[in-house]
């Protein structure tokens, strides 16, 4: 499975598969049944899942599959033509030129699935991609993505506790496309106080169970409870970075800087079909305990709306500007409201 996850990742990220590799009519054959029993079997919604079995069957009618000869070209049009009835951008069909690893289900990963999911995020360290303490004090923390609190959880801690003696926090998640539930949890902890709260629950289609996320009574390191956070959004802010953003906005935690978020809320994981094709198989689904719905389809409206490259300007000035009238030094004050005058003239500039 850890293959399955590193492989959905990279596809995530547009990185190259492999060599493409030329398929004939039983292999289009086998790659579309697969994916269809695949979705019929496990996607969130059955109903949805039946109404693209049958806009599929009427395209294979029609013959539109016929002269694809290229594997990446089977998965790109078969994704495509799949999200034009469910319009569930969490759904995938991906190809492979190294062979992909039978499923074990059931089964925890081996050490070798674990250290490699482990190398694999320490070279991108694990989504903290910079902390930094920004003029008047104010702390940044660009997150590129939500990995496995196993692996992730020192370096959050580390970024955290870097944060803990600033003013306000800006939280830059406009490159950040997703992740793991329980990490989002993790970092959502160091914005309250120790006592539960209850952030998110998530539905799985397979088992018919639902999972609640709740923040932890411990962290590693100092709390950040009373500090104003800004999360800064963009399009592609996706699938747990939305929820990241959904929770603390219904919780009124944090301000919402910058564009609409992507809209996918629908979790799940891949499915093998063959040696070389996987579908990624949307199988549950996001349910706010305070909205009792979800970002599915429609994204996150921020507070404040912005291009996303004019985020991180707009919420350091609306940092500076609230901390100013707590500042008691003269020379303090000087300091941030040459900061804020600064930043006034960049965003009045054209872009």
């Amino acid at each position: 499975m850890l293959a399955l996850f590193v492989a959905v990742l990279l596809y995530a990220q547009g990185l190259p598969m492999g060599p493409d590799m030329t398929i004939d009519a039983k292999m289009r054959a086998e790659v579309i049944d697969g994916a269809l029993k695949a979705l019929n079997d496990n996607y969130v919604f059955p109903d949805v899942a039946k109404k693209m079995e049958q806009a599929i069957r009427e395209r294979q009618q029609r013959k539109e599959y016929d002269a694809i000869t290229s594997a990446r070209k089977l998965a790109e049009t078969l994704a495509d033509n799949l999200r034009t009835v469910s319009h569930d951008k969490h759904l995938r069909v991906m190809y492979s030129a190294e062979v992909i690893p039978q499923e074990r289900p059931n089964q925890e990963p081996s050490p070798e699935e674990m250290e490699r999911e482990r190398a694999f995020g320490a070279r991108v360290n694990f989504g903290f991609e910079k902390v930094e303490r920004m003029a008047g004090n104010i702390g940044y923390l660009d997150l590129h993505g939500f990995m496995a609190p196993a692996f992730a959880g020192d370096t959050a801690a580390a970024a955290m506790n870097f944060l803990a003696n600033t003013e306000a926090i800006i939280i830059d998640l406009r490159q950040n496309g997703g992740g793991d539930p329980a990490s989002v949890a993790l970092i959502c902890s160091y914005l309250f106080p120790p006592e539960p709260v209850h952030l998110n629950d998530l539905y799985f289609r397979p088992t018919n169970e639902t999972h609640q996320f709740w923040t932890l009574p411990y962290v590693p390191g100092k709390r950040l409870a009373g500090k104003d956070v800004y999360v800064l959004t963009s399009h592609r802010t996706f699938s747990a970075a939305e929820e990241f953003t959904y929770n603390l906005k219904n919780l009124k935690r944090a301000t919402i800087v910058g564009e609409v978020t992507g809209g996918g809320a629908h979790p799940g994981g891949p499915v093998r079909i063959n040696d070389h094709f996987m579908v990624g198989v949307p199988s549950g689904r996001a349910i706010n305990p305070y909205s009792k719905t979800d970002w599915e389809g429609t994204g996150v409206e921020p507070d404040v709306k912005v291009p996303a490259e004019r985020a991180l300007k707009t919420a350091h000035l609306m940092a500076l500007e609230k901390e100013l009238p707590k500042l008691e030094s003269p020379d303090l004050k000087e300091t941030v409201g040459a900061a804020i005058q600064k930043l006034k003239k960049e965003l009045a500039e054209k872009p």
